[in-house]
């Protein structure tokens, strides 16, 4: 039995200011099957609320639709960003109910 060479694309971007300050950034990347994996989506505080969360996300989608991705994936917990991925289009697919103790783990997919 041979072993599946290791297969990723990154798609790490960083949205700045025109002065060159971070506003924010995703780490992802398509794996296997042409799966958008987004790893980490994060929006510096003094610029979230402004959509900029949104514009980065879509981003990551665009570039990994052009690179021939068919589906987004990601995960999350009910105390960070649940709501965001639902009102951006994601749906929930299972979850670890209490983990960490109180709270959800929440998985989450979208066909591109």
């Amino acid at each position: 039995m041979s072993a599946l060479a290791p297969i990723w694309t990154p798609l790490d971007f960083v949205a700045k200011t025109k002065e060159g300050e971070n506003i924010g950034g995703v780490l992802g990347g398509i794996g296997y099957w042409n799966g958008l994996e987004i790893r980490a989506l994060w929006v510096h505080e003094q610029f979230r609320g402004q959509g900029y969360g949104s514009k980065i996300l879509a981003y990551i989608e665009e570039v990994a639709r052009e690179k021939g991705a068919e589906i987004a994936m990601l995960d999350t917990f009910d105390f960070q960003a649940e709501e965001f991925y639902l009102k951006n289009g994601y749906q929930p697919i299972g979850e670890i109910k209490d983990f960490p103790k109180g709270h959800r783990r929440i998985y989450f997919s979208k066909r591109l």
